[in-house]
């Protein structure tokens, strides 16, 4: 481990390069941590392994590493480094989860690999770990979503998903789009027309206009902006659309 003239840390670049060249195949594996998994169960460990294939969590504990050349992992040394869940459960930390399925975010096999690595002297806890990611990110080793480092030594990793830019978008031209029409629920009590110039005029039991307002359709999801002020969404499942509790489907 070195420091750059930037005050960055130069850290496993070589397992870096590894992991952005590797089709998701290949397991990954950060050894000999300190690991607060923020799971009940598991607690917290030190010396620890933990293992994950692509975006899923598959191993965590001590001595996973001695697999490692049996499996081709890539293998990132963690000494003297804090791995700590990315997405930080508040209301776990606050003694507010009745059972252990409740828990968001932990790092436990079988979920998602988001996770921060920071060293022990800036990771008391997972909220100062948390507050290093905000407030010192040079001092950031890695910051892996889904399987992929968005942030690595400090700085930002190339070809890394980017924000998309804060505000109200334009309106998407959905001609020709197979979800433009009108949308009737099942008791034929709500009408949800969806128009190509990407808004929405909703009858609601024979009363027209009931609400009206702009959307955008981002994959399976629809976001709504009502002209009344308020947001809302919804959710397409094949042929239907799941909205605020009604089920739609094209009339």
């Amino acid at each position: 481990m070195t420091i750059t003239d930037t005050g960055t840390v130069s850290w496993n670049s070589e397992a870096l390069d590894e992991i952005l060249s590797n089709d998701g195949g290949r397991p990954v594996l950060f050894t000999n941590a300190r690991i607060l998994t923020m799971d009940p169960l598991i607690g917290a460990l030190v010396g620890a392994d933990i293992l994950f294939v692509g975006p899923l969590i598959v191993g965590v504990g001590p001595g996973i590493v001695t697999a490692a050349g049996d499996d081709n992992a890539i293998v990132v040394d963690a000494t003297g480094m804090t791995v700590v869940p990315a997405v930080m459960d508040t209301i776990a930390l606050a003694g507010g989860r009745g059972s252990r399925s409740e828990y968001v975010a932990t790092l436990t096999p079988g979920n998602t690999t988001d996770f921060l690595v920071v060293p022990d002297e800036l990771a008391d806890d997972v909220p100062g770990a948390v507050a290093t990611l905000v407030s010192r990110p040079e001092q950031v080793r890695a910051l892996v979503a889904a399987g992929r480092p968005v942030l690595w030594a400090g700085t930002a990793v190339p070809g890394r998903a980017t924000a998309p830019e804060p505000g109200i978008p334009a309106a998407a031209d959905l001609t020709g789009s197979p979800r433009v029409g009108v949308w009737i629920d099942r008791n034929d009590f709500l009408h949800q027309d969806l128009t190509a110039d990407g808004r929405y005029d909703e009858t609601r039991g024979g009363r027209p206009h009931a609400y009206q307002g702009r959307y955008w359709i981002d994959g399976d999801r629809i976001d709504y902006l009502d002209d009344l002020g308020f947001w809302a969404y919804g959710e397409f499942h094949g042929d239907e659309l799941h909205h605020a509790g009604y089920v739609m489907k094209l009339g």
